[in-house]
């Protein structure tokens, strides 16, 4: 191409940048932060308690800012990290033909109608056609996940131009020239690459709030509307009762302080803080904190086979030799078709089993998916020159020799052991004439050698928690591009799908769209042959069917599916980096186990998140109607600003630490289908009603009560905080089972501070108190723990959802 042409087109096409790189300042970092609507609402009552003269409150509300902005913050780094990391993978520099030279220039220079020219090891800078080239193998494991070469035939510009061109003349940015030369015609540049539209997809995806954000976030705003109103209302009838505007202030003030509902963005903020922390024990790193919710919400797991649920390396395992060759010399002959080097898995595991004789190679003929055979030609010590090939066993049998019964008879044999869950593959040999050889391969005459039979052996433990999920409801989908034989027989020995697991390949979902094929897809626990770009397609259809899934991934071409998914989890060990950086938790292990344990871990976090918000609940909603109803009645304040201090200081400690120490739960629960995710079932609502009604009315009553004829507000107020107190602390009593150290320190610090400031003479005046006599603490204990006992209800009901009727299932 000319200077000329190459302007024109820059001037149409733009340039080759395929992944552009968002500004990393701190006014973009800022920017994105004031867009968390949580972050306002903390700032906005962290100045009212600020207004109102309460520092440690707004001290807290500014304390728990910082989590939220670093959370921030780092999610920004992250897509920075992933931008860097899907830079990583592409071509910086480029060979193409200018005005009949070759010259290199930076890659993203390249415009459509380039030709590039590639060498060994070079990476693809655009996508275009192979147009020139010989014995040209690729690598795309960056985009499809496959580990073998891809085989690329060139194609006849003029040819292509007319018609449409076949995979095999396709090659892509981000993928590796792996043996021979290539010249690149390029047609697409930038975002409209294979590589760029993954991109787009992983850095404009957008993930909805959880159910869970909004449950809380319209929890606060209900009780922030609710108190601002009652507040409101208060100030105006004790100015009308007569009181003052100092009292109608101070009333409205206290309420406030007492009603505004600060704990719960912060013990939401804490406790996602502890999930991500605890599931790091795990081996599962969260990269999204909303991840700690989601994950506990699954109900369907989409897991690749080779590497989550069986190592991920092949062993060989059995040997079937051909008479007249030893099994050692057929394990050694099939290593002399093996390289070390080029990261195959099998060709590792042949290594691994035999050294192959010294020999020197002559030439070499690599696997492809379309060849499905290796061959190389060697030269022995003593001379001889042999060809041996190694390869999938029906290409080998048909280069071979044999005869009709007896290649029968070991098509037989590669049934059975396919059957078993291995990989096979078949060995052969020929010795060829040097002189007469030509440098091209043979391709018949074959002497047969044997077969060599590989298992990639299940992880340990990945049965037990199949079991588990089996046992809770939670679907599990097997996803390889293995055989379906070999995929069927590991899903048996796992025991997915019991017996007889059903098992669908790629093309048989994605033709089978009547109502026979819909109900068998339903019921699928294995999918085999699947290529990546078909875990897209997956996903979205199980979701459309209600589903909450989680899948794994490991390429950059798993992107897609793992931005889609409820939960996208990538390998640590195996999986690329633009896959990690995606994802919402990355396995350190590449471990099934580890999902199935992180689904308990979270499971049992929102459990704990329950049992504390309902603490919350049950001891705001008398706290705030006593301090309403109270003055509304007429009578004297019952709280006053220390007041609100003191109960807060209890409060705020039982509600983020109690719960979230407690132990965590060796059953994973039955999970829950259909219906919209719910905070709390209807009956959890009605006990924590009841609960809150009650300790309401023994709050008022005993200030009634204490109050008297003689009007002794002190002695009433007393009488009310202890009957709060105590009905506090044997709410978090029965929620925790008193389960940890934690939580007996801080129910018998709060009951050890009644003694304190209500029955020490020195001090109970100092927070407008008096001392209570023994038939008042009778009274006020009483009626506390008539009040606070009901909440034992509530823990069951949450501990319990199905109202105790589902077996759990024991997993570690």
């Amino acid at each position: 191409m000319t200077a000329a042409d190459i302007s024109a087109r820059r001037g149409l096409y733009g340039f080759n940048d395929i992944v552009e790189t968002p500004p990393a300042s701190w006014r973009d970092l800022a920017r994105d932060t004031a867009r968390d609507p949580m972050i306002w609402f903390l700032l906005g009552t962290s100045l009212l308690f600020g207004i109102l003269g309460e520092l440690v409150e707004a001290a807290i509300l500014l304390g728990a800012l910082v989590p939220l902005v670093g959370m921030d913050a780092y999610l920004h780094r992250r897509t920075q990290a992933s931008t860097q990391g899907l830079s990583s993978r592409l071509a910086a520099r480029a060979t193409a033909m200018r005005d009949g030279v070759a010259v290199e220039i930076p890659a993203r220079e390249l415009v459509p109608g380039d030709l590039a020219l590639l060498g060994p090891g070079e990476l693809f800078p655009a996508d275009g056609l192979v147009v020139a080239g010989a014995e040209i193998q690729v690598d795309e494991s960056a985009l499809t996940g496959e580990a073998y070469p891809v085989r690329k035939q060139p194609i006849d510009w003029q040819a292509a131009t007319g018609g449409r061109a076949g995979e095999a003349h396709w090659a892509f940015a981000g993928t590796r020239l792996l043996t021979g030369h290539a010249q690149l015609r390029v047609t697409h540049i930038g975002g409209e690459t294979l590589y760029g539209e993954i991109v787009r997809s992983a850095l404009s995806g957008a993930h909805a709030k959880t159910p869970l954000q909004t449950a809380v976030g319209g929890l606060v705003a209900i009780l922030l509307v609710a108190a601002l109103i009652m507040c409101v209302v208060l100030a105006a009838i004790r100015l009308l009762q007569g009181h003052g505007l100092v009292d109608a202030f101070l009333s409205a003030v206290t309420l406030a302080v007492a009603a505004l509902p600060e704990e719960f963005p912060v013990v939401f903020t804490f406790f996602l803080g502890v999930g991500v922390y605890r599931l790091a024990r795990r081996q599962a790193l969260v990269r999204r904190a909303v991840a700690v919710e989601n994950i506990g919400r699954v109900t369907c797991i989409c897991s690749d086979k080779t590497g989550t649920l069986t190592e991920g390396r092949l062993v060989l395992a059995h040997q079937e030799a051909a008479p007249g060759c030893a099994a050692d010399g057929l394990v050694k002959l099939a290593a002399l078709a093996a390289r070390a080097d080029s990261g195959d898995p099998l060709d590792i595991a042949l290594v691994e089993a035999a050294s192959p004789p010294e020999a020197e190679r002559l030439a070499t003929f690599p696997f492809t998916e379309d060849r499905r055979r290796e061959t190389v030609i060697v030269r022995l010590p003593d001379g001889r020159c042999h060809a041996v090939m190694k390869g999938a066993p029906e290409t080998v049998l048909g280069m071979c020799s044999l005869a009709g019964a007896e290649g029968e008879s070991w098509r037989g044999k590669v049934a059975g052991f396919a059957s078993s869950g291995h990989k096979v593959i078949a060995c052969a040999d020929l010795i060829l004439d040097e002189g007469r050889w030509q440098g091209g391969e043979p391709d018949r005459g074959y002497s047969f050698q044997g077969l060599l039979a590989f298992e990639d052996q299940v992880r340990a433990g990945v049965k037990e928690a199949i079991q588990a999920c089996r046992a809770a409801g939670i679907r599990v989908i097997m996803v390889t591009g293995d055989h379906p034989a070999t995929a069927e027989a590991i899903a048996r020995e796992i025991g997915l799908g019991g017996a007889a697991p059903v098992v669908l390949t790629g093309q048989e979902m994605q033709d089978g769209a009547g109502p026979a094929e819909t109900a068998r897809w339903d019921h699928a626990d294995v999918l085999a042959r699947v290529v990546p770009s078909q875990k897209l397609e997956l996903v979205r259809a199980l979701q459309a069917r209600g589903e909450i899934v989680a899948v794994t991934g490991d390429g950059v071409n798993d992107v897609p599916a793992l931005q889609a998914a409820d939960i996208g989890i990538a390998m640590g060990e195996r999986g690329t980096r633009s896959a990690r950086e995606v994802a919402a938790i990355v396995l350190m292990d590449d471990n099934f186990r580890t999902i199935v344990r992180a689904i308990a871990e979270g499971r049992q976090l929102f459990r704990n998140l329950q049992l504390s918000f309902a603490y919350l609940l049950m001891v705001h909603i008398p706290l705030i109607l006593s301090a309403a109803i109270i003055p509304l009645a007429g009578y004297p304040l019952l709280y006053l600003p220390i007041h609100i201090v003191w109960l807060e200081l209890i409060i705020h400690p039982t509600a983020l630490l109690v719960f979230q120490e407690l132990p965590t739960s060796a059953e994973l629960m039955p999970v829950e289908r259909g219906g919209r995710p719910r905070f709390f079932g209807r009956g959890s609502w009605l006990a924590i009603g009841t609960v809150g009604a009650m300790i309401t009315i023994v709050v008022v009553l005993g200030y009634h009560f204490a109050l008297g004829a003689g009007g002794d507000v002190e002695h009433a107020r007393a009488m009310a905080l202890v009957a709060l107190v105590v009905a506090g602390a044997i709410v978090t009593a029965t929620l925790s089972a008193l389960s940890g150290w934690t939580a007996r320190i801080v129910v018998l610090a709060s009951l050890a501070s009644l003694l304190l400031f209500v029955q020490t003479p020195a001090l109970a005046p100092l927070v407008h108190l008096r001392p209570l006599h023994l038939l008042d603490w009778g009274l006020a204990i009483a009626g506390g723990l008539a009040a606070g006992l009901v909440s034992l209800l509530v823990g069951f009901l949450i501990r319990h959802p199905g109202g105790g009727l589902a077996t759990p299932t024991q997993f570690r």
